[in-house]
C-alpha cells in the first residue's frame, strides 16, 4: 500500500509537505506540482475519512434547491457539481418543494452531519433561517434567492434588470395590456421580478401601459400554476394581450392555456423568464430571459471553497446580468 512517506520521497519533500498539498494547506505551486505528480504515478491517494476526522468535519457539501425539476435549478446544480469536483469535494442533492419545513430538516441534516458546507436557494426570503449554521461556522452560499436578514455570501441574478427589459421589450413590440404571472409572495426573485416589470409599466408613463394588479398573478413556478394563473387572465373581461411569466416552468402552462382557448403567439405575447433549449425549437419560437445559470452554480461553490478554506473577507453579493433573446412569440400585435 503506498503511503505518504513514499510520495514524500518520490517528490524529494517532507511528509508534513505532502499533507499540506493534499490537505489545502501553503505550499508554493512547485511543491505541489511534484507531489501530485508523485502520488499519481504512485497510484497514491489520499484518505478522504481519516482527513475528515481530523478536520472534524465531512468532504461533502449540500446544495438545497427549490424544485431540481426547474431547468435552471438542474443547470446550476451541474456548476455546483463541476466547481465542487475539482476539489473531490461530494455534493448531496436535496429540494426543498419551495416548503421552509423541509428545508430546514435538510438543514439540520446538513449540521448534523457536519457537512463541508451548505450551498442554499432559500424557500423564503423572511423564513429561512441560516442561524444554526453560521453560529456553529458552517460556511453557506444562498443562490439565487438569499434570505433577508442572513450575513453570508450570496450569488444572485439582476432579477430586477430582467423584468424591466422583459417588459420594456413587449412595450416596445406594440402590446399594451401586459400581465406578469410571477413565483410565490416572499420569495425574492418573485418579487424583484415583478418589481422590475412595474418599473417598465411606470416608465411608460400612464394611459394603456400603467401598472394595474388586476395583470397580476402570483403562482408556485410549476407548470400547473401557471396554467392556473393564466386562465384567470383569459378569463377577465378585457384579458391581456401580452404575458410575461416569471419562470420557463409557468410557461409552459401558460402556452397551454392559450392553447385550450384556441390563441398562440404572438397575437398574444409571451416572454419567459428562464431560456430553455427548447425555446428556439417551438412554433413560435419563445422569447426568453436569458440566465446565467451554470455560473450561478460555478460562483457560488467558488466563493463557499474560499470560505472552507479559511477566507475571512467580508460577506460579499456576486450579482449576475441576464440577457434577452427575442424570439417569434414577441413579434407584436400587428404582425400577429
Amino acid at each position: 500500500m503506498v503511503t505518504i512517506h513514499d510520495v514524500a520521497r518520490a517528490a524529494g519533500v517532507s511528509p508534513a509537505t505532502v499533507s499540506r498539498v493534499f490537505n489545502g494547506g501553503k505550499v508554493t505551486p512547485a511543491r505541489a506540482l511534484s507531489v501530485q505528480e508523485a502520488a499519481a504515478a504512485l497510484g497514491f491517494a489520499p484518505n478522504r475519512v481519516a482527513r475528515s476526522l481530523r478536520k472534524q468535519r465531512s468532504s461533502v457539501i449540500a446544495l438545497i434547491i427549490p424544485d431540481i425539476e426547474n431547468p435552471i435549478f438542474t443547470s446550476l446544480a451541474r456548476g455546483v457539481e463541476d466547481a465542487a469536483q475539482r476539489t473531490s469535494l461530494s455534493v448531496v442533492l436535496c429540494n426543498s418543494d419551495e416548503d421552509t419545513d423541509k428545508e430546514r430538516r435538510y438543514l439540520e441534516v446538513a449540521l448534523g452531519e457536519q457537512m463541508a458546507g451548505v450551498i442554499v436557494a432559500a424557500a423564503s426570503q423572511d423564513e429561512t433561517d441560516l442561524g444554526p449554521l453560521t453560529d456553529r461556522r458552517v460556511p453557506v452560499v444562498a443562490v439565487d434567492r438569499r434570505p433577508r436578514d442572513a450575513e453570508v455570501d450570496a450569488v444572485r441574478v439582476d432579477n430586477h434588470h430582467g423584468g424591466e427589459v422583459a417588459t420594456r421589450h413587449l412595450l416596445q413590440a406594440g402590446y399594451h395590456r401586459i400581465a406578469c404571472v410571477t413565483g410565490p409572495e416572499g420569495v425574492s426573485t418573485s418579487e424583484e421580478r415583478l418589481a422590475g416589470h412595474r418599473t417598465a409599466l411606470r416608465a411608460a408613463q400612464g394611459g394603456p401601459a400603467a401598472a394595474d394588479d388586476t395583470y397580476v398573478r402570483h403562482a408556485d413556478f410549476r407548470v400547473d400554476g401557471g396554467r392556473a394563473a393564466m386562465r384567470e387572465l383569459l378569463a377577465l373581461p378585457e384579458p391581456p394581450d401580452a404575458v410575461f411569466v416569471g419562470n420557463s416552468l409557468m410557461t409552459i402552462g401558460v402556452l397551454d392555456a392559450l392553447r385550450e382557448t384556441g390563441r398562440t403567439p404572438p397575437d398574444v405575447g409571451v416572454l419567459s423568464f428562464g431560456d430553455v433549449p427548447w425555446a428556439s425549437l417551438v412554433r413560435p419560437s419563445l422569447t426568453a430571459v436569458e440566465l446565467p445559470s451554470y455560473e450561478l452554480g460555478r460562483t457560488a461553490a467558488d466563493l463557499l471553497l474560499q470560505r472552507m478554506d479559511g477566507s475571512v473577507s467580508p460577506v460579499q453579493t456576486v450579482v449576475l446580468r441576464t440577457k434577452l433573446q427575442v424570439r417569434e412569440s414577441t413579434a407584436g400585435p400587428a404582425r400577429a
